[in-house]
């Protein structure tokens, strides 16, 4: 069996046994993005996206939520350029071949959080290093966040701290992540 089977029967699994709570939605993978930029030491901006994502919002039995977003490393794009791209799949970046997705799961957080904007903590692997994090909710821009209108978030990652050193020398260790979220609609 490929360790990437492997992996990706472990994210499923995670996924199958995750806390239960009141109910779920999946996020709306179609009207949905995340996109990220790289700093080069020349002060370029290296702008990529993951087109492929899938995630949800759990409803605890507190009232609290919960999310949990996935990225496909194996389908991460740097916008514009193949041979860029075909490298941030690599060994030397995601290694995607072995670590084929980065997961977020937030702490559970009151609804509000969603509406008002504020900080949503949790944990983030990449490269099988899991860390906590910390991505910064904006105040929502309609009364129904993530149905009526995007939960837009915005976060640095120093890239580093999961094992991706490859071309410190050119470029920079920060990653600005950028999140537009929406759910599907609830099915009534």
């Amino acid at each position: 069996m490929s360790r990437a089977f492997l992996h990706a029967w472990a994210f499923l699994s995670a996924a199958l046994l995750a806390p239960a709570g009141l109910g779920a939605t999946e996020v709306d993978a179609a009207r949905s993005g995340v996109g990220f930029s790289l700093y080069t030491r020349w002060g370029e901006v290296i702008d990529g996206t993951f087109p492929v994502l899938e995630g949800q919002l759990t409803r605890l039995a507190d009232g609290r939520q919960q999310v949990r977003l996935a990225l496909s490393a194996a389908d991460v794009v740097i916008i514009g350029n193949v041979r860029h791209t075909q490298l941030t799949r690599g060994k030397g970046f995601f290694d995607a071949a072995q670590h084929p997705w980065i997961v977020f799961v937030s702490d559970p957080f009151d609804a509000r959080l969603l509406a008002d904007g504020g900080q949503m903590p949790g944990e983030l692997q990449i490269r099988g290093v899991q860390r906590r994090e910390s991505f910064s909710v904006l105040p929502a821009e309609c009364g129904r966040p993530a149905l009526d209108c995007p939960v837009l978030a915005t976060g640095k990652v120093d890239r580093s701290q999961y094992g991706i050193t490859r071309w410190s020398v050119a470029v920079g260790h920060k990653v600005s992540f950028r999140l537009r979220i929406f759910e599907k609609e609830p099915a009534e």
